[in-house]
């Protein structure tokens, strides 16, 4: 389905045969060169000032702001201009619900977190089940619905608490977003949609409307509450085009413009390019059992040399290894401890079965514990259905 859109403004598309970078909002392949990525969708990189401002919030350097695993935003400044002046912000982020969720979806939704307890604000969170049937050819919309209730309790497994959670499944819930959707459909040009999303006379018209439901959690706040107060989105830069329209409509109706701030995606175990479901044995899943990691993780691109003898004396490059990249992003959160790693590992110290085995270890103890909260989180659930 993805083939039929063609070059959009402002997206990078590539050719396939050169493996050049693609960002689309339904897809990611190749290297990923996140300079090129700012300048293209005319975003901001996250300056020191602004993870200054941050910390004086939060009191804190989160993991993903000290590795500057968040890199770029539209508006930062001024949600924090205005919370300076007691104005607060809400949060919104989502998932596409079209498989289980990986430990790269995992990533932005831990900052996410961060972000939530440190200013004590609510987040609205979208299972666009609706986006993923009209989208995707093979998925039925009963697979999408059951893969948005499954994904929602990965996300409550990380410590989210339904009091300050509302998840809003869209084909359920779409009673509740479809007034608001309909005064952003009414203001976005189908011009605007097609030089944005690259949409083509052969693309389905649910896919056409869909941008205008995802635009609704933006200021879905307002609605409930009656307080019109600017929307935070952490998510992948992926997904900016979509905000990029809403943005702007938003003071058309009302609202104030939603902010993003970015994230890197983790790289898959393979060579090159995020870590994706459609490429299954390099990427870790939080149902995967524990020889099932085992396995993906011991047929991981590394950084090491040709033989053991060689890797000892000349080093290996942790740059490019995928493994190491699991500690950078998620599983090292002593910085001192990393920089150890990556010294050892430059001076073939550690071998890149070493690096393997603990990681495994570590990997599966986390998805362990993460698997029990999960099935806890099947009872309470409910509790994080947002309500009129």
């Amino acid at each position: 389905m993805y083939k039929e859109l063609k070059y959009a403004e402002g997206i990078p598309l590539v050719d396939e045969e050169k493996n050049e970078m693609v960002v689309t909002p339904w897809e990611v392949r190749g290297k990923v060169d996140y300079e090129r990525l700012i300048r293209e969708f005319g975003t901001q990189p996250l300056t020191e000032e602004l993870l200054q401002r941050i910390a004086k919030h939060t009191g804190e350097f989160h993991l993903q702001l000290r590795r500057k695993l968040v890199f770029s935003h539209r508006d930062l400044d001024v949600v924090l201009d205005l919370y300076e002046k007691g104005i607060k912000f809400v949060l919104y982020t989502g998932r596409g619900p079209s498989g289980p969720v990986h430990i790269g979806h995992l990533v932005p939704w831990i900052f996410t977190k961060h972000l939530q307890d440190k200013f004590n604000t609510r987040l609205y969170f979208q299972m666009t089940d609706d986006e993923k049937f009209v989208v995707e050819d093979e998925l039925k919309l009963e697979e999408t619905k059951n893969f948005g209730y499954e994904n929602a309790l990965d996300l409550i497994a990380l410590g989210f608490k339904p009091e300050n959670t509302f998840i809003i499944f869209d084909v359920e819930d779409v009673g509740l977003l479809y007034d608001l959707a309909l005064e952003v459909a009414k203001r976005i040009t189908y011009s605007t949609a097609k030089a944005t999303f690259g949409f083509q006379d052969s693309t389905n018209i649910g896919w056409i409307f869909w941008p205008a439901i995802q635009a609704v959690p933006c200021f879905i706040h307002a609605k409930l509450t009656g307080e019109n107060v600017p929307a935070l989105i952490p998510a992948a830069i992926d997904q900016d085009p979509y905000w990029r329209v809403t943005r702007d409509i938003a003071q058309k109706l009302g609202y104030y413009k939603p902010a993003q701030i970015h994230c890197r995606f983790l790289p898959g175990l393979g060579i090159g390019g995020k870590m994706s479901s459609s490429e299954p044995e390099t990427t870790i899943f939080t149902i995967d059992p524990p020889e099932v990691v085992k396995r993906k993780i011991w047929n991981a691109f590394t950084g090491g040399r040709a033989t053991l003898e060689e890797q000892k004396k000349l080093g290996a490059t942790p740059d490019i290894c995928t493994v190491f990249q699991y500690y950078y992003y998620l599983f090292e959160e002593d910085d001192k401890k990393l920089t150890e790693r990556e010294r050892q590992c430059r001076n073939g110290e550690m071998l890149c079965g070493e690096c393997k085995t603990e990681l495994t270890e570590r990997v599966n103890k986390f998805l362990a514990e993460h698997r029990k909260k999960r099935e806890k989180a099947r009872n309470i659930v409910e509790k994080f259905r947002i309500k009129r």
